[in-house]
């Protein structure tokens, strides 16, 4: 048996006659800028999302870039935010000029840790006697919710709340998730949803959102996608080139009603996957945390004892996809060397990069599949 990472073709069949006539109702209008489906897409997020506004966008990573933008973040200032997520977060602080300042993760939700923020915020850190970065440069914090599970929103926004801070979500991974009952995407200032045709709800090609709740804010994003301009070759500042797809936005709209069912399917192939794992010893696998709604953009397990490359290697014998998401803390990539961080610096992240590996877990997933690989997890140890 071959079991992909995933496999989106099965998800296209289910939905093929609707996807071709959604894609073909926009070649006949020939409206491929903003057209009327990038409008209805918006509403229909910000109505998900339950927010005032959404704004469509190229890409995720777009969607960081244009929010710190409109946040007035930018040369000088510093932005806390994790060192276990993808590369697009911290590239998005860079690409503004200001500095990504990496605050550990929590060991078992792998997202951000609120304590390491406040402590610092407090000067108790390793950054204020080393690193020279004092609380009064920190303009932002970006909170990524990894692998499908919101961040510990509450403390960090009493946080953003104490030192005057603004609050990205990275809502990359977790469209749909919830945490006391706040969609992602709702509890900070900000948030961003890519929808890269990989994500629990993704487009045939790149894509991204930005929701808030913030008037002022959302017509300064809609003037940054368009080069700034309210009009066309006036501009009342320099912004970019960063519009959603007419025909991304009519992709997303037919899948849009789907991504509950989706996420569901998701959860419960998760709740399988823990059944079956749940006696093997040297594998953790992931926590739920009370009062969220975890989505599973990655079903991630932890092996113990430094045999997770051995244990992939194993799988891939057996034609099981696998990957690891993060090899590598972004603290120690090469790119952000001069920022002084060292190995050993944020020593939670560090360990979980040797020790997470993502297994199949997309809606369309069989328990033949999901028993498959489970089983060669247990005869592999």
């Amino acid at each position: 048996m071959k079991v992909p990472l995933l496999d989106l073709s099965r998800q296209y069949n289910s939905i093929k006659e609707k996807i071709d006539s959604a894609i073909k109702n926009v070649l006949d209008s020939q409206h491929f800028i903003l057209g009327k489906e990038v409008e209805e897409l918006e509403g229909k997020i910000a109505h998900y999302c339950n927010v005032d506004y959404a704004i469509g966008v190229a890409s995720g990573t777009d969607a960081l870039l244009l929010s710190l933008k409109g946040l007035g973040i930018g040369k000088g200032d510093f932005v806390i935010t994790t060192p276990f997520t993808f590369f697009a977060t911290a590239g998005a602080i860079h690409n503004v000029g200001a500095t990504p300042v990496f605050v550990d993760i929590e060991p078992d939700t792998y997202n951000i840790g609120p304590e390491g923020v406040r402590d610092l915020l407090r000067g108790k850190s390793f950054h204020s006697s080393r690193m020279n970065i004092n609380a009064s440069r920190i303009k932002a914090i970006i909170p990524v919710h990894l692998y499908g599970q919101i961040a510990d929103m509450e403390p960090i926004m009493d946080i953003a709340e104490d030192y005057k801070l603004r609050v990205i979500e990275d809502a990359a991974q977790a469209i749909g998730s919830e945490y006391k009952e706040s969609k992602a995407g709702s509890i900070g200032d900000l948030g961003c949803f890519s929808f890269f045709p990989t994500k629990n709800l993704g487009g045939y090609g790149d894509g991204g959102m930005i929701t808030t709740k913030n008037k002022e804010i959302e017509e300064r994003l809609r003037l940054f996608r368009v080069h700034g301009g309210e009009r066309g070759y006036y501009h009342s500042l320099i912004g970019f080139n960063s519009r959603l797809d007419t025909i991304q936005a009519a992709v997303l709209l037919t899948k849009l009603p789907y991504l509950d069912e989706w996420n569901r399917k998701r959860q419960e192939n998760a709740k399988v996957y823990s059944e079956y794992l749940k006696d093997i010893g040297e594998v953790e696998t992931p926590r739920v945390c009370e009062r969220r709604k975890h989505i599973y953009h990655q079903y991630t397990i932890r092996i113990k004892n430094g045999r997770r490359d051995e244990l992939q290697k194993f799988l891939k014998k057996r034609e099981i996809a696998t990957k690891v998401y993060y090899p590598l803390s972004l603290h120690l990539q090469e790119c952000f060397y001069d920022l002084g961080y060292r190995k050993g610096d944020l020593p939670i992240s560090e360990k979980a990069t040797g020790e997470v590996l993502s297994l199949p877990v997309f809606p369309e997933l069989t328990e033949d599949e999901i028993a498959y690989t489970c089983d060669s997890i247990k005869d592999f140890f």
